[in-house]
C-alpha cells in the first residue's frame, strides 16, 4: 500500500482522499494543543502558505498519545489552530500513532522512515513525516527540528520532478 492509498478523515470525520494529494509534496504530523511545541503551528503554517503554489500540503493530526496533551475533539482542536495560530491547512481526525490502534498512515510512516537507532515508535508530538509528489517518505523530523532543517528540505523535495 502506498501513502496515497491510506483511509484518512478530516477533523469532521468526513472522508479525506489522499490520493488526490498525489503530485504533491506533503508534511504530516501529530500535533497538540498542549504541548510545548504547539507554537509550531505558527510556523507549520507559515511553510503552507510560503510553498502550498508550489504543491506543498501540511496534514496536521491531532493526538492525546503523548502526556494528554490534546484531549479536545479534533473539531475544537482545528477551531483552537484557527483562532490561535491562524492554520489553514487541512485538520484531520484525531489518531493514536503508536501501539495497537496506530492509525495505518502513520504505521506506514514509522516503518518507512523510523527514528533514531531504528525505532519504530513516536516518541513524541509534532513529529514531522517529509512525502514526496511520488508517495516516497523522504524524512523523518523530530519535534525538536524546525526552521531552516526543515526548509531547506522542504525546498528539495518541492523542485524534484514527478510524473504521473
Amino acid at each position: 500500500m502506498t501513502i496515497h492509498q491510506h483511509v484518512c478523515r478530516t477533523f469532521r470525520g468526513e472522508p479525506f482522499n489522499l490520493g488526490a494529494l498525489q503530485g504533491q509534496v506533503l508534511l504530516i504530523v501529530n500535533v497538540a494543543s498542549r504541548c510545548g511545541y504547539t507554537a509550531q503551528l505558527g510556523e507549520l503554517e507559515r511553510l503552507y502558505r510560503s510553498h502550498r503554489d508550489r504543491g506543498l500540503t501540511v496534514l496536521a493530526f491531532p493526538c492525546n498519545q503523548f502526556a494528554r496533551q490534546s484531549p479536545e475533539t479534533a473539531l475544537d482542536f482545528c477551531a483552537f489552530s484557527s483562532s490561535q495560530y491562524g492554520v489553514t491547512f487541512p485538520v484531520m481526525e484525531k489518531v493514536k500513532v503508536n501501539g495497537g490502534g496506530a492509525h495505518p498512515l502513520f504505521v506506514e510512516l514509522k516503518r518507512k522512515a523510523p527514528g533514531v537507532m531504528g525505532t519504530g515508535m513516536i516518541k513524541w508530538n509534532f513529529t514531522k513525516f517529509l512525502v514526496a509528489r511520488d508517495g516516497r517518505v523522504v524524512r523523518r523530523f523530530s519535534p525538536r527540528e524546525s526552521g531552516p532543517a526543515l526548509e531547506s528540505a522542504l525546498e528539495q523535495a518541492l523542485d524534484e520532478h514527478f510524473q504521473l
